[in-house]
């Protein structure tokens, strides 16, 4: 496992690793719980890491043991991604960390292909509000995927585009979901923030400046 000569690719997801925009998602699903009745807490939101919209509310509803037609899901769901988007506002390059900024240029530096494999839908929104909207080969988002995570499409459509084998390639998740979709697909793991305290990833780090010491 400690062998990453033969890595070419790191793939990011994008919420919690790029940015962090937990914060908006949060606000965005209280705002729409406390208008239909539903509770929701920072527990909750925890467990809707690198999900879909459609995937969160699903577990959301579950654990209040509430039925909605599925007529009535998608509206819910867009309601809550105006609610999010409207958030997002507040994003600039100054919401992105100097560490951050300092791994993927040391990452680009050294020749290594870089792209963005995320459920969400708002991943080219995001990357433009923090100035990151063409510096990654490939962005493989919501948008692209039939499937999202923990199965691993999202991970094997990035390497496809940028034409790696996934055995090349490590990715890079701060939820459980995610690296179970990257190790499904044989690709190596780097955790960080949430994921990185279960030491569920095949390395664990504090910060993406210690991913590009570990792999440079």
């Amino acid at each position: 496992m400690e062998n990453l000569n033969l890595i070419k690719a790191v793939i990011f997801d994008l919420d919690g690793v790029i940015v962090s925009t937990d914060e908006y998602h949060y606000l965005a699903w209280k705002r729409l719980a406390d208008e239909t009745g539903l509770y929701f807490d920072r527990n909750i939101n925890s467990a809707l890491r690198g999900v879909s919209r459609l995937e969160s509310l699903n577990i959301i509803l579950s654990l209040q043991g509430r039925h909605v037609p599925e007529s009535d899901k998608l509206q819910l769901t867009d309601k809550k991604n105006g609610y999010y988007k409207e958030y997002l506002e507040n994003l600039s390059p100054a919401s992105i960390t100097e560490d951050t900024v300092n791994a993927l240029s040391g990452l680009r530096k050294n020749g290594f292909l870089l792209a963005i494999g995320s459920s969400s839908k708002n991943a080219g929104f995001i990357l433009n509000r923090i100035g990151y909207g063409t510096f990654f080969d490939t962005i493989v988002d919501g948008n692209d995927i039939k499937r999202s995570k923990p199965d691993p499409e999202v991970f094997e459509l990035a390497a496809k585009r940028l034409g790696v084998l996934p055995e090349n390639c490590i990715v890079v998740e701060d939820s459980e979901a995610g690296i179970e979709a990257a190790l499904a697909c044989g690709m190596r793991t780097a955790a960080v923030g949430y994921a990185a305290e279960t030491g569920c990833g095949d390395w664990n780090f504090g910060k993406l400046s210690e991913l590009a010491l570990k792999v440079v």
